[in-house]
């Protein structure tokens, strides 16, 4: 009798399965994921707005009051506004994208079906909650009186690096998280530093110049500052902090971390049953 040769049999990859699969999972669960969110509250949908509403008024007292940033910074409440929307939305997405596929463990250890939709299903979730939010911000934008112009059709292309960014750390925080539970928590006070590391709360420009180049560095900043410049802002500053030619190393992070994520997910992927 001949010798039976061992074959090692993998899991299931992070897209396998198909195409078309895939796609039909993601939506399926991002909607049922929005649907439950606030299922059952008295506020509803509204929920997804009160939040960065709140925290928003907060900090617009803060800044105005304490830090006179009201009289420095033209439409600061806008940008103040605008800044937290789009950031809620990035911490939202990674911070429930981090236990994402743990929480998610009977279905994972039963079927089979590609493992990557569950991190995106996060994120599509928090791009729901972002286009109601937008709706909103526009609304106020409009009252405030920044009047509309051909530079608000640059606010998609934020969106899509700002959701492509989005997704690539979620899909790296939900790969590392079966094997390393800490990441959870590193990742929490991590995206609290990134809140003040990235302008939400400030524009580059009124940044002292030493600091402001090292804040420069992170890939979230450069999405901001157009941001302030194409919907929030027309007569803002040039984006200083990238007039010596900087801007390649945000692009460069930003480039490294979305190939980052596809490799770690694949690498992770197969084995990620194990791991729960």
């Amino acid at each position: 009798m001949s010798a039976v040769e061992l074959r090692e049999v993998r899991g299931p990859s992070a897209l396998g399965g198909g195409r078309r699969r895939a796609w039909d999972l993601l939506y399926l669960i991002a909607i049922t994921e929005f649907r439950r969110s606030y299922l059952g509250t008295a506020l509803g949908y509204l929920w997804s707005l009160a939040r960065p509403l709140m925290l928003f008024g907060v900090l617009l007292v803060v800044f105005t009051q304490a830090f006179d940033l009201g009289d420095r910074v033209q439409n600061y409440p806008m940008l103040l506004l605008f800044g937290i929307v789009l950031f809620s939305f990035f911490q939202e997405a990674t911070t429930q994208a981090v236990p994402s596929i743990v929480s998610q463990e009977s279905v994972v250890r039963k079927t089979q079906f590609p493992r990557l939709v569950i991190p995106l299903a996060v994120v599509l979730t928090s791009l729901f909650n972002l286009a109601v939010n937008l709706v909103v911000v526009l609304g106020f934008l409009l009252v405030s009186g920044v009047a509309p112009r051909w530079s608000w059709l640059g606010l998609p292309l934020i969106l899509a690096a700002l959701a492509a960014l989005t997704t690539a750390v979620s899909a790296i925080l939900a790969a590392l998280y079966p094997r390393f539970r800490d990441t959870g928590i590193i990742w929490g006070v991590a995206v609290t530093a990134l809140f003040y590391a990235t302008p939400v709360l400030y524009p580059l420009d009124i940044v002292p110049e030493r600091l402001r180049d090292l804040l420069a560095l992170n890939p979230l900043a450069p999405l901001f500052e157009l941001g302030r410049k194409w919907v929030v802002d027309p007569d803002a500053p040039p984006v200083v902090a990238y007039e010596n030619g900087t801007l390649w190393i945000p692009i460069a992070i930003f480039l490294a971390l979305c190939a980052l994520a596809v490799w770690v997910f694949r690498r992770e992927a197969p084995r990620i049953a194990e791991e729960l």
